[in-house]
This record gives C-alpha cells, sequence and structure tokens, in this order.
C-alpha cells in the first residue's frame, strides 16, 4: 500500500513510548483504517539527532517488505518556516498485540515457529543490505498464534554507510559491537541468541558492557558465567538450546554464518515440535 503522507486522524489510544518518542494508536481519516503514529518532539538543536533518527527509520522502512516486518509508510515534519522542525511523524503499521517482554512464557511449539518467523524476516532485512542492530524481546510485537513482527528501524544500519554513534541495549548487543562498533549480520545474530535465551529461561546472558566497577568481561568469562538452556529450563528442545549457544558465541566467526542458516533450522524445529501435537492447529489460535 502506497502512502504518500500521514493525514488527518482520530487518537484511538496509547501505545507506547521511547526514550524520546510517543507511539499513538490512530484512525486516518483518508481510508479509515488503523495505524500506529509515532511523534517524535524537536524543541532544541539538541534534538536534531532524533530527527535524523526519524528520518533513516523511514528510509530503512522503505527498503523492507516482509509480512515479518512492521510497515513504515511515511513520515512527515510539523514547524514553521522560520522556527524550523517542532516535530517529526512517522506512519507505522498498527499490530494489536503485546511486545514479547511483556509476555508470560509461551509454549516451545509456539516459540520455535515465532522464532522462525522473526529469522525469516531478518534474513529478507539482511538481503536488503540492513542490519536491525537492536534485536530485544521488546521490539518484537506478538498478535495471536505464531504471528509476531519485529519492529523499530531506528538504530538500523544500511550496509556500505557510516555508522555514527553505535548503539545498542547491553543485555544483548554483541561483544564486537562494544569494543570495536562493529555491526553486521553476526552481531544481529548475537543479538537474537541473547533475545531467544532470554524469553526461553527469564534470564539475561552475562553482559558485555560492564560498570567502572566491574572488570571488563572477556572470552573465558562470558563462557563460564552463561548458564546452559536447558539448566535453567528443562523444557527447552536440545536443538533450540543449541541454536541459542551457537548464536551466542563470543568469538563471531564461530556463529552461524547467515541468519538464513538459522531460519532453515528452526524451520525444521517447528516442523518436528507440530508434528508432535495433536492438533498442531492449535498454534494460531
Amino acid at each position: 500500500m502506497a502512502i504518500d503522507k500521514i493525514g488527518k486522524f482520530t487518537v484511538l489510544g496509547t501505545l507506547g513510548s521511547g526514550a524520546h518518542s510517543n507511539i499513538l494508536h490512530v484512525r486516518r481519516a483518508e481510508d479509515q483504517k488503523e495505524y500506529a503514529l509515532k511523534l517524535v518532539p524537536i524543541e532544541d538543536k539538541e534534538d536534531l539527532k532524533y530527527l535524523e533518527q526519524a528520518k533513516h527509520e523511514f528510509r530503512v522502512g522503505q527498503m523492507l517488505n516482509h509480512p515479518n516486518l512492521v510497515k513504515v509508510y511515511a513520515f512527515e515534519t510539523e514547524g514553521g518556516w522560520f522556527s524550523g522542525p517542532t516535530k517529526a511523524k512517522l506512519l507505522l503499521e498498527y499490530v494489536p498485540g503485546k511486545t514479547m517482554d511483556k509476555l508470560p512464557l509461551q509454549r516451545m511449539a509456539r516459540l520455535l515457529r515465532m522464532f522462525e518467523r522473526v529469522a525469516d524476516g531478518l534474513t529478507h532485512m539482511h538481503k536488503q543490505s540492513v542490519c536491525h542492530a537492536d534485536i530485544k524481546p521488546n521490539n518484537l510485537i506478538y498478535e495471536r498464534g505464531t504471528r509476531i513482527k519485529v519492529l523499530d528501524y531506528g538504530l538500523a544500519w544500511i550496509k556500505g554507510e557510516g555508522k555514527g554513534r553505535v548503539q545498542g541495549t547491553p543485555e544483548y548487543v554483541a561483544p564486537e559491537t562494544v569494543e570495536h562498533k562493529i555491526v553486521n549480520e553476526r552481531t544481529d545474530i548475537y543479538n537474537f541468541g541473547a533475545t531467544m535465551y532470554r524469553l526461553v529461561t527469564f534470564h539475561f546472558p552475562p553482559c558485555w558492557i560492564t560498570g567502572a566497577d566491574s572488570l571488563p568481561m572477556d572470552n573465558v568469562s562470558f563462557n563460564e558465567q552463561l548458564k546452559p538452556v536447558r539448566t535453567l529450563n528443562p523444557m527447552v528442545p536440545e536443538g533450540l538450546a543449541d541454536i541459542i549457544h551457537q548464536c551466542l558465541q563470543p568469538n563471531a566467526n564461530k556463529r552461524p554464518e547467515r541468519m538464513s542458516n538459522i531460519q532453515g533450522m528452526l524451520d525444521q524445529l517447528a516442523d518436528e515440535s507440530a508434528a508432535k501435537m495433536n492438533d498442531p492447529g492449535e498454534l494460531e489460535e
């Protein structure tokens, strides 16, 4: 669906807020469809970086087209001729649901299919030369059944372009991102591994960003501190635990090379798990 303007809307509710944005649930008058509207206030020169981030999110969104990636439809700014922009607005796909950090543990057969769909979306992203750079449970929105979408492209990196200030969420960021400001397909794989680890164990893997009073994390310390997935949750299938541990290898060269490799492994595990159910259709309810 091509949308080149945001237009007038009715606010139906508030979906959430970020460090410098608010997201509203709206109905657009022009087509009477529901959307998410991201509002980014621009109050002074210091806020111009958030304007650039919103522009970047729109640009990245225009490069993507996948059922498991939230669509970004339009971008506009508000402001006077002399004052400059005072607000940026992004019109996004509305997904009725909750982010994964707000959900209880799901049954493993459902989680496997959801993980596979996230990996499929990230595979598409990587094929478009984009790395998400901030995969975490609260950037995955769950609708129902096994329907899930990746959101928030504000930190995404387009291959071949400068990175500027490399950011990330401490509990999920890869060691090479912390140490060398590297962002690539394998750092997304680490982020995804940390996300799966969190969602099946409700624990974080050891954090590579340490405080001033803590010793720096290294590969040996990480491997000593990382509790095996199945120690924390014996209900996790061995195959899934193996994938998670592969993704969390501190040495990037020891992780799977491509997200498509992970997607294929998860697809097989999800099929095997569904086949053991009396009614696999229950997963979509």
